[in-house]
């Protein structure tokens, strides 16, 4: 499966440990087969720093005065958040984003429409591919775990080496 190239794609994982349970996990290459790249951490994408859009497409879409969406899993689906021509958004799931992408529309029926074709034609229905409950609980069961929250977090306040060697003088705002 593929995602039409006028889908524009990009992946902000929450955080860093996010991105480590995802990895693990072996979700990290699949989702970049399909173009969900990580771009950055937290609200890289639903503020708009992701990326412009291909040339092409934001004339064609300003030529034609064309209402093009976003559907994304972030929290807000104001006119523009995302892009300044994403004049119609929407929340979904993180599932369900990347569903839609496939789709390349986001009036599909997942019921009774496929998803997309195989190369040998035959299709793909969403609950081909949904996983259950159980596979789900499983991967979390097995790979967001306490003590990697607990190992990420316990560093917070060191920082890297680079912000250790930051000269930060005593004052009203920082007790030495």
């Amino acid at each position: 499966m593929i995602v039409q190239p006028y889908v524009k794609t990009s992946l902000s994982p929450g955080s860093g440990v996010v991105t480590y349970y995802l990895t693990e996990s072996g979700v990290i290459p699949p989702l970049e087969q399909l173009g969900f790249n990580i771009v950055g951490y937290g609200c890289m994408t639903c503020i708009g720093n992701s990326g412009g859009l291909d040339e092409n497409i934001v004339n064609a879409i300003e030529s034609n005065d064309l209402v093009c969406c976003g559907v994304l899993s972030g929290n807000r689906n104001f006119e523009g958040r995302i892009h300044p021509n994403t004049r119609a958004n929407y929340l979904a799931s993180p599932l369900l984003v990347i569903a839609y992408a496939i789709a390349g529309r986001v009036d599909i029926d997942f019921e009774t429409e496929p998803l997309a074709k195989r190369a040998d034609g035959s299709v793909v229905f969403l609950r081909d591919i949904w996983p259950t409950r159980a596979e789900i609980h499983e991967v979390e069961r097995t790979y967001v775990i306490p003590a990697m929250f607990k190992e990420v977090y316990s560093r917070i306040e060191t920082g890297s080496g680079m912000w250790q060697t930051l000269d930060a003088p005593a004052g009203i705002f920082n007790r030495a």
